[in-house]
Protein backbone atom coordinates (compact mmCIF):
# COMPACT_ATOMS: atom_id res chain seq x y z
CA UNK A 1 0.00 0.00 0.00
CA UNK A 2 3.02 2.46 0.88
CA UNK A 3 4.30 2.13 -2.70
CA UNK A 4 1.28 2.70 -4.15
CA UNK A 5 0.69 5.97 -1.84
CA UNK A 6 3.77 6.80 -2.77
CA UNK A 7 3.98 6.44 -7.15
CA UNK A 8 4.02 9.26 -8.96
CA UNK A 9 0.60 10.19 -9.79
CA UNK A 10 1.55 10.49 -13.78
CA UNK A 11 4.07 7.73 -15.18
CA UNK A 12 4.94 9.04 -19.00
CA UNK A 13 7.15 6.16 -20.62
CA UNK A 14 10.09 7.12 -22.00
CA UNK A 15 9.78 5.89 -25.99
CA UNK A 16 11.07 7.42 -29.10
CA UNK A 17 7.33 8.14 -31.01
CA UNK A 18 8.24 10.66 -33.73
CA UNK A 19 10.89 8.26 -35.26
CA UNK A 20 9.12 8.10 -38.30
CA UNK A 21 8.50 11.51 -38.89
CA UNK A 22 10.88 13.67 -41.70
CA UNK A 23 12.64 15.39 -38.82
CA UNK A 24 12.94 15.61 -35.15
CA UNK A 25 9.66 17.69 -34.49
CA UNK A 26 10.35 21.24 -32.85
CA UNK A 27 7.88 22.66 -30.39
CA UNK A 28 7.96 26.22 -29.38
CA UNK A 29 6.03 25.72 -25.40
CA UNK A 30 5.62 29.61 -24.01
CA UNK A 31 2.67 30.77 -21.96
CA UNK A 32 1.33 34.37 -23.38
CA UNK A 33 -0.12 37.06 -20.50
CA UNK A 34 0.38 37.63 -16.64
CA UNK A 35 0.01 33.55 -15.25
CA UNK A 36 2.93 33.25 -13.33
CA UNK A 37 2.56 29.28 -12.96
CA UNK A 38 4.60 27.06 -15.18
CA UNK A 39 4.17 23.61 -13.43
CA UNK A 40 1.25 22.35 -16.27
CA UNK A 41 3.56 23.37 -18.77
CA UNK A 42 7.03 21.69 -17.87
CA UNK A 43 5.09 18.64 -17.40
CA UNK A 44 4.18 18.92 -21.06
CA UNK A 45 7.86 19.77 -21.91
CA UNK A 46 8.99 16.86 -20.17
CA UNK A 47 6.17 14.30 -22.22
CA UNK A 48 7.13 15.58 -25.13
CA UNK A 49 10.79 15.11 -24.74
CA UNK A 50 10.12 11.87 -23.06
CA UNK A 51 8.47 10.81 -26.71
CA UNK A 52 11.61 11.79 -28.83
CA UNK A 53 10.36 15.56 -29.68
CA UNK A 54 12.82 19.21 -29.85
CA UNK A 55 11.06 21.27 -26.79
CA UNK A 56 12.09 25.09 -26.93
CA UNK A 57 10.59 26.08 -23.55
CA UNK A 58 10.43 29.93 -23.58
CA UNK A 59 9.52 30.95 -19.67
CA UNK A 60 6.53 32.48 -18.30
CA UNK A 61 5.20 36.66 -19.38
CA UNK A 62 5.75 35.92 -23.52
CA UNK A 63 4.33 38.54 -25.75
CA UNK A 64 2.92 37.82 -28.41
CA UNK A 65 5.74 39.34 -30.52
CA UNK A 66 8.52 37.51 -28.06
CA UNK A 67 6.90 34.25 -29.20
CA UNK A 68 6.68 35.09 -33.15
CA UNK A 69 10.18 35.69 -33.24
CA UNK A 70 11.29 33.14 -31.13
CA UNK A 71 9.03 30.17 -33.04
CA UNK A 72 10.79 31.65 -36.27
CA UNK A 73 14.55 31.96 -35.46
CA UNK A 74 14.35 28.62 -34.12
CA UNK A 75 12.17 26.94 -36.98
CA UNK A 76 9.23 25.27 -34.94
CA UNK A 77 7.03 23.08 -36.41
CA UNK A 78 4.21 24.34 -34.23
CA UNK A 79 3.86 26.94 -31.14
CA UNK A 80 1.75 25.72 -27.94
CA UNK A 81 0.60 28.43 -26.15
CA UNK A 82 -0.80 27.52 -22.92
CA UNK A 83 -2.94 30.29 -21.26
CA UNK A 84 -4.77 30.30 -18.15
CA UNK A 85 -5.30 34.67 -17.66
CA UNK A 86 -8.36 34.61 -20.09
CA UNK A 87 -6.84 36.61 -22.18
CA UNK A 88 -6.50 33.93 -25.15
CA UNK A 89 -9.29 35.85 -27.25
CA UNK A 90 -6.75 38.87 -27.81
CA UNK A 91 -3.51 37.23 -27.91
CA UNK A 92 -4.45 34.30 -29.73
CA UNK A 93 -5.31 36.72 -32.51
CA UNK A 94 -2.16 38.53 -32.10
CA UNK A 95 0.09 36.08 -32.35
CA UNK A 96 -1.37 35.22 -35.56
CA UNK A 97 -0.65 39.06 -36.71
CA UNK A 98 2.56 38.50 -35.40
CA UNK A 99 3.79 35.17 -37.25
CA UNK A 100 2.90 36.85 -40.02
CA UNK A 101 4.92 39.92 -39.59
CA UNK A 102 8.26 37.96 -38.80
CA UNK A 103 7.40 35.74 -42.11
CA UNK A 104 6.21 32.77 -40.74
CA UNK A 105 2.20 32.64 -41.07
CA UNK A 106 2.46 28.88 -41.56
CA UNK A 107 3.78 28.28 -38.46
CA UNK A 108 0.37 26.26 -36.87
CA UNK A 109 -0.98 27.47 -33.41
CA UNK A 110 -2.23 25.19 -31.12
CA UNK A 111 -3.76 26.86 -27.69
CA UNK A 112 -3.96 24.83 -24.31
CA UNK A 113 -4.94 25.39 -20.95
CA UNK A 114 -8.10 27.41 -19.09
CA UNK A 115 -10.12 27.42 -22.27
CA UNK A 116 -13.99 27.73 -21.92
CA UNK A 117 -15.75 25.42 -24.21
CA UNK A 118 -18.53 28.32 -25.55
CA UNK A 119 -14.69 30.14 -26.59
CA UNK A 120 -13.55 27.65 -28.43
CA UNK A 121 -15.22 27.81 -31.92
CA UNK A 122 -14.18 31.40 -31.95
CA UNK A 123 -10.79 30.68 -31.28
CA UNK A 124 -10.59 28.13 -34.30
CA UNK A 125 -12.53 30.58 -36.66
CA UNK A 126 -9.65 33.46 -35.77
CA UNK A 127 -6.77 30.70 -37.04
CA UNK A 128 -5.95 28.94 -34.10
CA UNK A 129 -5.29 25.66 -35.52
CA UNK A 130 -6.31 23.51 -32.45
CA UNK A 131 -7.61 23.59 -28.79
CA UNK A 132 -6.86 21.79 -25.49
CA UNK A 133 -8.69 21.62 -22.50
CA UNK A 134 -7.49 20.52 -19.42
CA UNK A 135 -8.83 16.89 -20.11
CA UNK A 136 -6.51 16.39 -23.20
CA UNK A 137 -4.15 13.74 -22.67
CA UNK A 138 -0.14 13.93 -23.00
CA UNK A 139 0.09 11.21 -25.69
CA UNK A 140 -3.10 13.09 -27.57
CA UNK A 141 -1.11 16.39 -27.32
CA UNK A 142 2.18 14.03 -28.50
CA UNK A 143 0.15 13.34 -31.51
CA UNK A 144 -1.20 16.10 -32.20
CA UNK A 145 2.50 17.33 -32.52
CA UNK A 146 3.71 14.45 -34.52
CA UNK A 147 0.51 15.68 -36.78
CA UNK A 148 2.00 18.85 -36.99
CA UNK A 149 5.37 18.27 -38.34
CA UNK A 150 5.37 17.88 -42.28
CA UNK A 151 8.48 17.54 -44.59
CA UNK A 152 10.96 20.05 -44.50
CA UNK A 153 11.36 22.32 -47.87
CA UNK A 154 14.66 24.21 -48.39
CA UNK A 155 13.20 27.42 -49.06
CA UNK A 156 10.57 28.37 -46.58
CA UNK A 157 6.62 28.90 -47.74
CA UNK A 158 6.72 32.45 -48.99
CA UNK A 159 10.50 33.05 -48.61
CA UNK A 160 10.44 37.09 -48.39
CA UNK A 161 12.04 37.21 -44.70
CA UNK A 162 15.88 36.60 -44.52
CA UNK A 163 15.75 36.04 -41.04
CA UNK A 164 13.24 33.20 -41.29
CA UNK A 165 15.51 31.66 -44.17
CA UNK A 166 18.30 31.76 -42.57
CA UNK A 167 16.59 29.10 -39.56
CA UNK A 168 15.09 26.98 -42.65
CA UNK A 169 19.32 26.89 -43.90
CA UNK A 170 20.18 26.01 -40.40
CA UNK A 171 17.34 23.65 -39.77
CA UNK A 172 18.76 21.70 -43.13
CA UNK A 173 22.95 21.72 -42.39
CA UNK A 174 22.54 20.91 -38.84
CA UNK A 175 20.14 17.33 -40.21
CA UNK A 176 23.11 16.92 -42.79
CA UNK A 177 20.96 18.17 -45.74
CA UNK A 178 21.50 20.29 -48.54
CA UNK A 179 20.78 24.21 -48.01
CA UNK A 180 18.60 25.46 -50.40
CA UNK A 181 20.41 26.78 -53.90
CA UNK A 182 22.49 30.14 -53.38
CA UNK A 183 22.73 30.30 -49.65
CA UNK A 184 25.40 32.70 -48.91
CA UNK A 185 28.28 31.19 -46.94
CA UNK A 186 30.95 33.04 -44.47
CA UNK A 187 32.28 32.85 -41.69
CA UNK A 188 31.81 35.95 -39.37
CA UNK A 189 34.65 38.12 -37.69
CA UNK A 190 34.59 36.56 -34.55
CA UNK A 191 33.01 33.35 -32.98
CA UNK A 192 33.35 33.30 -29.53
CA UNK A 193 32.81 29.91 -27.44
CA UNK A 194 31.45 29.52 -24.13
CA UNK A 195 31.96 26.05 -22.42
CA UNK A 196 31.89 24.82 -18.55
CA UNK A 197 30.52 22.33 -16.40
CA UNK A 198 26.64 22.21 -16.31
CA UNK A 199 25.28 24.78 -13.62
CA UNK A 200 28.29 27.38 -13.80
CA UNK A 201 26.16 29.80 -15.28
CA UNK A 202 27.02 29.42 -19.40
CA UNK A 203 23.50 30.40 -20.47
CA UNK A 204 22.88 33.17 -18.58
CA UNK A 205 26.29 34.74 -18.86
CA UNK A 206 25.70 34.39 -22.82
CA UNK A 207 22.33 36.03 -22.54
CA UNK A 208 23.91 39.15 -20.65
CA UNK A 209 27.11 39.18 -23.11
CA UNK A 210 24.53 38.98 -25.93
CA UNK A 211 22.51 41.64 -24.47
CA UNK A 212 25.57 43.88 -23.58
CA UNK A 213 26.44 43.93 -27.24
CA UNK A 214 23.12 44.85 -28.48
CA UNK A 215 22.98 47.64 -25.94
CA UNK A 216 26.30 49.04 -27.39
CA UNK A 217 25.40 48.57 -30.75
CA UNK A 218 22.34 50.69 -30.14
CA UNK A 219 24.11 53.04 -28.36
CA UNK A 220 25.87 54.15 -31.45
CA UNK A 221 28.58 51.51 -31.63
CA UNK A 222 30.33 52.18 -28.43
CA UNK A 223 33.40 50.26 -28.28
CA UNK A 224 33.57 49.45 -32.23
CA UNK A 225 30.46 47.08 -31.68
CA UNK A 226 27.54 47.56 -34.50
CA UNK A 227 24.73 45.42 -35.97
CA UNK A 228 23.29 42.53 -34.74
CA UNK A 229 25.06 39.45 -32.80
CA UNK A 230 24.03 35.82 -33.17
CA UNK A 231 23.76 33.09 -30.43
CA UNK A 232 24.14 29.05 -30.97
CA UNK A 233 23.48 27.35 -27.63
CA UNK A 234 23.71 23.61 -27.72
CA UNK A 235 21.36 21.07 -25.30
CA UNK A 236 22.03 17.06 -24.89
CA UNK A 237 19.75 15.04 -26.85
CA UNK A 238 18.56 12.23 -25.18
CA UNK A 239 20.31 8.43 -26.12
CA UNK A 240 17.02 6.65 -25.23
CA UNK A 241 14.57 8.56 -27.02
CA UNK A 242 16.65 11.57 -29.13
CA UNK A 243 14.48 14.17 -27.74
CA UNK A 244 15.47 16.88 -26.18
CA UNK A 245 14.70 19.77 -23.75
CA UNK A 246 16.17 23.57 -25.15
CA UNK A 247 15.38 25.93 -22.30
CA UNK A 248 18.44 28.44 -23.05
CA UNK A 249 16.99 31.10 -24.45
CA UNK A 250 14.43 31.91 -21.62
CA UNK A 251 17.46 33.85 -20.36
CA UNK A 252 17.55 36.17 -22.45
CA UNK A 253 14.35 38.81 -22.30
CA UNK A 254 12.97 39.08 -25.75
CA UNK A 255 9.73 40.96 -25.05
CA UNK A 256 13.11 44.27 -24.54
CA UNK A 257 15.88 42.71 -27.35
CA UNK A 258 12.90 42.08 -29.51
CA UNK A 259 14.75 40.72 -32.97
CA UNK A 260 18.16 42.64 -32.49
CA UNK A 261 19.72 38.83 -31.23
CA UNK A 262 19.24 36.24 -33.55
CA UNK A 263 18.84 33.11 -31.27
CA UNK A 264 19.05 29.03 -32.08
CA UNK A 265 19.30 26.27 -30.34
CA UNK A 266 19.87 22.97 -31.55
CA UNK A 267 20.31 19.41 -29.57
CA UNK A 268 23.33 17.03 -30.20
CA UNK A 269 24.28 13.23 -28.84
CA UNK A 270 27.42 13.87 -26.69
CA UNK A 271 29.98 16.30 -28.35
CA UNK A 272 29.27 15.76 -32.23
CA UNK A 273 29.75 19.27 -33.61
CA UNK A 274 29.94 17.94 -36.87
CA UNK A 275 27.84 20.93 -38.73
CA UNK A 276 29.01 23.48 -36.85
CA UNK A 277 31.72 24.78 -39.17
CA UNK A 278 28.83 25.15 -41.78
CA UNK A 279 26.19 26.42 -39.49
CA UNK A 280 28.92 29.19 -38.27
CA UNK A 281 29.19 30.07 -42.08
CA UNK A 282 25.67 29.97 -43.17
CA UNK A 283 25.53 32.79 -40.42
CA UNK A 284 28.23 34.73 -41.03
CA UNK A 285 26.46 34.95 -45.06
CA UNK A 286 23.35 36.21 -43.39
CA UNK A 287 25.31 39.15 -42.56
CA UNK A 288 25.48 38.61 -38.69
CA UNK A 289 29.96 39.28 -37.80
CA UNK A 290 30.03 38.47 -34.50
CA UNK A 291 28.61 34.80 -33.03
CA UNK A 292 28.50 33.47 -29.84
CA UNK A 293 28.32 29.45 -29.24
CA UNK A 294 27.66 27.96 -25.86
CA UNK A 295 28.48 24.08 -25.40
CA UNK A 296 26.32 21.18 -23.86
CA UNK A 297 27.58 21.58 -20.53
CA UNK A 298 31.23 19.97 -20.64
CA UNK A 299 32.87 17.34 -19.17
CA UNK A 300 36.86 17.81 -17.70
CA UNK A 301 37.85 15.94 -21.37
CA UNK A 302 34.99 17.52 -23.58
CA UNK A 303 37.27 20.02 -25.15
CA UNK A 304 36.15 19.97 -29.30
CA UNK A 305 34.55 23.56 -29.55
CA UNK A 306 38.19 24.63 -29.59
CA UNK A 307 38.21 23.62 -33.16
CA UNK A 308 35.48 25.69 -34.77
CA UNK A 309 35.86 28.86 -32.77
CA UNK A 310 38.45 31.62 -32.50
CA UNK A 311 38.57 32.14 -28.73
CA UNK A 312 37.30 29.93 -26.13
CA UNK A 313 35.67 30.96 -22.64
CA UNK A 314 36.07 28.51 -20.19
CA UNK A 315 33.20 29.35 -16.97
CA UNK A 316 34.32 28.19 -13.69
CA UNK A 317 32.65 28.49 -9.93
CA UNK A 318 33.99 28.26 -6.94
CA UNK A 319 33.49 24.62 -5.39
CA UNK A 320 34.70 22.99 -8.37
CA UNK A 321 37.84 21.02 -7.17
CA UNK A 322 41.28 21.89 -5.47
CA UNK A 323 44.70 22.59 -7.04
CA UNK A 324 45.04 18.98 -7.79
CA UNK A 325 42.04 19.28 -10.16
CA UNK A 326 43.41 22.32 -11.89
CA UNK A 327 46.48 20.38 -12.87
CA UNK A 328 44.41 17.80 -15.03
CA UNK A 329 44.25 17.99 -18.26
CA UNK A 330 41.22 18.85 -20.34
CA UNK A 331 39.13 21.42 -20.55
CA UNK A 332 41.49 24.44 -18.85
CA UNK A 333 43.60 23.76 -21.32
CA UNK A 334 41.40 25.12 -24.34
CA UNK A 335 40.34 28.31 -22.21
CA UNK A 336 41.72 31.54 -24.27
CA UNK A 337 39.86 33.32 -20.97
CA UNK A 338 38.69 32.05 -17.49
CA UNK A 339 35.80 33.52 -16.09
CA UNK A 340 34.82 32.98 -12.81
CA UNK A 341 31.06 33.06 -12.47
CA UNK A 342 29.18 33.51 -9.44
CA UNK A 343 31.77 35.04 -7.62
CA UNK A 344 29.51 36.50 -4.68
CA UNK A 345 29.57 32.60 -3.71
CA UNK A 346 32.13 31.22 -1.03
CA UNK A 347 35.39 30.16 -2.43
CA UNK A 348 35.64 32.93 -4.98
CA UNK A 349 39.12 33.79 -3.96
CA UNK A 350 40.42 30.12 -3.36
CA UNK A 351 39.15 29.76 -7.02
CA UNK A 352 41.09 32.19 -8.11
CA UNK A 353 43.89 31.76 -6.46
CA UNK A 354 44.10 28.11 -7.76
CA UNK A 355 43.76 29.21 -11.54
CA UNK A 356 46.53 31.95 -11.45
CA UNK A 357 48.58 28.83 -10.90
CA UNK A 358 47.77 27.45 -14.30
CA UNK A 359 46.57 30.51 -16.12
CA UNK A 360 49.93 31.70 -17.48
CA UNK A 361 49.42 35.32 -19.00
CA UNK A 362 45.51 34.31 -20.16
CA UNK A 363 43.10 36.55 -18.21
CA UNK A 364 41.02 35.54 -15.37
CA UNK A 365 37.69 37.29 -15.22
CA UNK A 366 35.24 37.30 -12.12
CA UNK A 367 31.53 37.50 -13.01
CA UNK A 368 28.31 37.89 -11.35
CA UNK A 369 26.28 37.13 -14.36
CA UNK A 370 22.86 37.20 -12.78
CA UNK A 371 23.36 40.53 -12.07
CA UNK A 372 25.17 41.97 -14.85
CA UNK A 373 29.21 42.43 -12.96
CA UNK A 374 31.83 41.98 -15.05
CA UNK A 375 30.34 41.38 -18.23
CA UNK A 376 31.29 44.25 -19.76
CA UNK A 377 35.02 43.88 -19.08
CA UNK A 378 34.50 40.22 -20.29
CA UNK A 379 32.91 41.33 -23.52
CA UNK A 380 35.99 43.80 -24.36
CA UNK A 381 38.07 40.67 -24.03
CA UNK A 382 35.89 38.53 -25.30
CA UNK A 383 36.24 40.70 -29.13
CA UNK A 384 39.78 41.73 -28.61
Amino acid sequence: MAQTLNAPTTEFQKLDRCADRDHRPRVLLGKMGLDGHDRGVKVIARALRDSGVHVIYSGLWQTPRSLAISARDEDVDVICASMMSNSHLVLGPKLLEELKAVGRPDIPVYMGGILPQEDIPTLLKMGIKECFTTGVSLLQIVEAVKTATTPWTAAIPGAGNPTAQLSRDISMVHAGRAPRAGVQKKRPARVIGVTGSPGAGKSTLVAQLAGEFTRRAKAGGAGGISGRCAVVAFDPMSPLTSGALLGDRLRVDFNSVDDAIYYRSLAIPGEDYTALNEIIDVIGGAGFDTLFVETVGAGQNETRIRKHVDRTLVVLTPGMGDAIQMDKAGILEIADIFVCNKADYPGQNELVKNLRDVAGRRPIVETVATMGQGVSELLDMALT
